[in-house]
């Protein structure tokens, strides 16, 4: 890949999940290797987030609403795509087609366009096992969306443990398989 940053352009779509807080290190990390970094949060994600040390990070907004006006190509432009943390819920609903947030709007068209999708789910095993969940991977799978879970990836974790993990969270992981794709 060039190093040109029009062809390194990455989105990140930040979940309402325990890790959240810290997506600041996976930008850093984009950053360290070229990439121009756009954040987009989910609504429950906003309570998570620091917007405004994200904005001083990225030199652009932090997205949450059609609503917003922004300047510079559109986040579903981009050249590559990251869902982290990614939530049960938000998972489920981009497997099935549905679009009611931005954030979901902007990863379904994404992968649409066949931009490089990594998505590093924070979800405990409880809600891993259940089969809505297992199809949904499955389905993302098949689109070529490469999903960041299983043993040596990264596994969910035993309900009410989620806290413990945070630390652990791949981070590095997830800006690797966009660069690998």
């Amino acid at each position: 890949m060039s190093e040109n940053k029009d062809e390194k352009r990455l989105c990140v779509i930040a979940c309402g999940a325990g890790p959240a807080p810290e997506v600041g290190k996976l930008v850093a990390l984009a950053q360290q290797r070229g990439w121009d970094v756009r954040i987009v949060a989910t609504p429950s994600a906003l309570g998570f987030l620091d917007l405004k040390a994200l904005e001083r990070l990225t030199g652009t907004p932090v997205r949450h609403d059609y609503g917003q006006r922004t300047k510079g190509p559109r986040s579903s432009e981009s050249h590559a795509l990251i869902i982290a943390p990614a939530t049960y819920n938000s998972i489920n609903k981009l497997a099935a087609g549905i679009n009611d947030t931005y954030a979901l709007n902007v990863a379904a068209e994404a992968v649409g366009r066949g931009a490089r999708s990594a998505v590093l789910p924070f979800v405990n095993s409880a809600l891993a096992g259940r089969l809505p969940f297992r199809k949904s991977v499955e389905s993302l799978r098949a689109e070529g969306v490469n999903i960041l879970l299983g043993e040596g990836i990264w596994e969910p974790h035993p309900p009410e443990t989620g806290g413990e993990m945070i630390p652990a969270f791949p981070w590095e992981k997830a800006l690797k398989a966009v660069a690998e794709i």
